[in-house]
């Protein structure tokens, strides 16, 4: 009887054990359950909202992964611009692998920088179709520092022409300069130039190189000794002005420097001239004038010496008789006996 009983606790006991057990094993299996469906929950809506972008870029072969679009709108990052570039660089034959190429943390590196992505990435396009040696981090150099690398390139491509001087920046239509004849000239000149990729950082705008141009002709003028030199041969300014190397230190390279209209101004050398014998003049007649004035001064002065001495003679003249009683009193004069 007592055996039974304890057979029976026994038996109780592991009935308990293992209900208990299965307890926990439930909760454990609702538990992995409730995380595998919130994991595909997220996955879910991680597809939902960044799964067109991953198709698109998965069948360009643009190697960016929904991992990355999903870290992406954690770091405020847009995604789309993000794809849109990789795409564009794929399709146009650049390299995009993540060793060495334009890879996706580079992009994202660029945007959070404030940089242009989309300009960036066409800038470089338009290099490559160009066979102009420009890679990424060049490219978004130039951009973070606050140039238009598209314009640049572009520039590179295609030559511009800047006006010297340029009316929209001085407010004046034409240089002036005068040659060693005293002939103003008034001169306006057009500069072609393209962009030095290798010295856009840094190097000088467009302003240094129309300072620059307009000095130097400004002076080659001013060596001439005849205006008709300069008027007959104008290109031989401007081969002088080109030889100068004005372009040293600048984002730019001189192409040509033409002169586009020359006049004659006035005869500004035959005006100091006239101006200075005015002047002459006037000094001359100042200088007159007052030698006029000191003579006068020195005649007036001799009319009172005259009247003083004539002055002091009536005066002695008037002693005479008083000199001549005294001289009778005192017996030192006597009347002559005829």
């Amino acid at each position: 009887m007592l055996r039974k009983s304890v057979q029976l606790i026994n038996t109780t006991q592991i009935n308990d054990l293992l209900v208990g057990q299965g307890d926990d094993r439930t909760i454990l299996l609702i538990a992995g359950a409730g995380v595998l469906v919130f994991i595909a929950l997220g996955l879910l809506l991680a597809f939902a909202r960044y799964g067109k972008l991953w198709v698109q870029a998965y069948t360009s072969g643009a190697d960016v992964s929904l991992v990355s679009l999903i870290t992406m709108g954690f770091r405020k990052v847009r995604p789309d611009m993000i794809v849109k570039a990789k795409v564009m660089a794929k399709q146009a034959g650049l390299n995009i692998s993540r060793k060495d190429g334009i890879s996706t943390a580079q992009l994202e590196a660029h945007y959070l920088a404030g940089g242009d992505v989309m300009k960036v990435t066409n800038s470089i396009i338009a290099a490559q179709r160009a066979n102009i040696d420009l890679d990424f981090d060049r490219s978004a150099a130039i951009d973070l520092a606050g140039r238009d690398v598209m314009d640049a390139v572009r520039t590179s491509v295609y030559p511009k022409v800047i006006d010297c001087p340029d009316p929209e920046r001085s407010g004046k239509n034409f240089l002036s300069a005068m040659s060693k004849d005293g002939v103003e000239l008034k001169i306006r000149a057009r500069v072609t130039v393209r962009t030095n990729l290798e010295q856009l950082i840094g190097g000088a705008t467009e302003e240094t190189i129309i300072a620059r141009v307009g000095e130097s002709i400004i002076s080659s003028i001013g060596s001439s000794d005849r205006h008709q030199d300069v008027l007959e041969n104008p290109d031989r300014i401007s081969r002088a002005v080109l030889e100068r190397g004005l372009d040293a230190h600048t984002a730019f390279e001189i192409v040509s420097i033409d002169i586009a209209d020359i006049d004659v101004g006035e005869n500004i050398g035959a005006r100091l001239q006239a101006d200075q014998a005015e002047a002459d003049t006037r000094v001359a007649q100042a200088a007159a004038e007052k030698r006029r004035a000191d003579a006068i001064a020195t005649e007036q002065e001799m009319k009172a010496d005259v009247a003083s001495q004539k002055a002091q003679l009536v005066l002695a003249e008037s002693e005479v008789p008083q000199a001549m009683a005294e001289a009778f009193r005192q017996g030192n004069l006597r009347a002559s006996k005829g």
